[in-house]
């Protein structure tokens, strides 16, 4: 299929195979930012027009090839927001989302606000019984009564610094998950679920069952580590079968196409969460490693925990902005690999390349 490519197709497939499969060295782990300043998007696209234009050849046979050569379980899907075709490998495969979650906990919460049900500038007061696991950079605020702090702040931090507990906090202000299925089942989205919350979605995938301890220090690490491997290996491989916040990439592509439109938020809250997301700078050797000068893009990451070298999810998800203001949407998603991070890494820029270098 590729000899019958013209040669600018053959040199953009080449080039990020390549880059994927040549190993890269050094030091990509992204430093904690501050909570960012929301800078404004480019204007939300005009509706989509009729699919009739066909996906570039080259960008097919590049995702296509990325997927079957990468190993574990990968899901691709781009969407060209203008154009509306979809090139997907994998696409309706439902893995792993992990705080690619955080998304629509934001979308549920700005959908309120659209209902003027309530406002970002809302108190909220964060306690030590809402802390979480894992990265939660607000924890250190937490003293005495509580930090209080806003919706506003906590939708910041859950997005640009991807704080469990500023979401979790978001979640429980909103109605908890049900108030989320429900946002998606409003607004026709399929293929997505939203799990039970980062506590209890970290404890199953552990193997164990959750307590307020674990949200201290390192109980949580320390108790995992003291389970039996096998239960371990049991819990880890249940959850990779079956994700209880399992979503297929092709769904989220669809999902950050509509956003880009106008579909599902009012415009103000629009640009607001897609500003957000660019302000964003989790992830930087992920698929914005990719991105060149003029382009703009907004992303949310996602990661697993590992067990034996497995990370059971790894991903990005965002829109790429041309600098002409077309637009796609992008979602990688590596639901259980032994690969190294910088291969996935060079797996996510590599589908970031074929847009640009496809791009029309």
């Amino acid at each position: 299929m590729i000899v019958e490519l013209n040669r600018k197709a053959k040199i953009a497939v080449g080039m990020a195979i390549g880059l994927l499969f040549s190993g890269c060295v050094g030091d990509r782990r992204a430093p904690i930012v501050p909570v960012a300043v929301v800078r404004p998007p480019l204007p939300v696209s005009t509706p989509v027009r009729p699919a009739k234009a066909t996906p570039p050849q080259a960008l097919v046979v590049l995702v296509d090839s990325l997927t079957r050569n990468f190993g574990g379980k990968v899901g691709i899907a781009v969407r060209s927001i203008d154009d509306g075709w979809t090139v997907a490998s994998n696409g309706d495969l439902k893995l792993p989302q992990q705080s690619v979650s955080k998304l629509w906990v934001a979308m549920t919460v700005l959908d309120l606000r659209d209902q003027g049900r309530l406002t970002l500038a809302d108190p909220v007061t964060v306690r030590r019984a809402d802390l979480t696991l894992f990265h939660q950079p607000i924890a250190a605020l937490v003293k005495g009564d509580g930090y209080m702090t806003t919706v506003g702040e906590l939708l910041q931090r859950a997005l640009t610094q991807s704080d469990n507990t500023a979401n979790d906090r978001l979640l429980q202000f909103v109605g908890g998950p049900t108030a989320v299925r429900a946002f998606l089942a409003r607004k026709a989205i399929a293929d997505i679920r939203f799990g039970p919350g980062e506590r209890l979605l970290q404890a199953g995938t552990a193997g164990l069952t959750w307590k307020p301890e674990y949200s201290t220090g390192s109980a949580f690490v320390r108790a995992r580590a003291a389970l039996p491997g096998s239960i371990r290996l049991e819990a880890f491989e249940r959850y990779i079968a079956d994700p209880p916040d399992g979503a297929a990439p092709r769904a989220i592509a669809t999902v950050l196409g509509r956003l880009q439109r106008g579909e599902l938020l009012s415009r103000d809250s629009t640009q607001y969460l897609i500003g957000t997301m660019e302000s964003s700078r989790t992830g930087r050797q992920r698929m914005r490693g990719a991105v060149p000068p003029g382009w703009s893009f907004g992303h949310k990451t996602g990661t697993g925990q590992d067990l034996n070298g497995r990370t059971a999810g790894y991903n990005d998800v965002g829109i790429l902005i041309a600098p002409d203001g077309r637009a796609y949407a992008i979602a990688v998603m590596i639901g259980d690999t032994v690969k190294t991070i910088p291969q996935r890494q060079d797996l996510m820029q590599a589908v970031v390349m074929g847009v640009v270098a496809n791009h029309r």
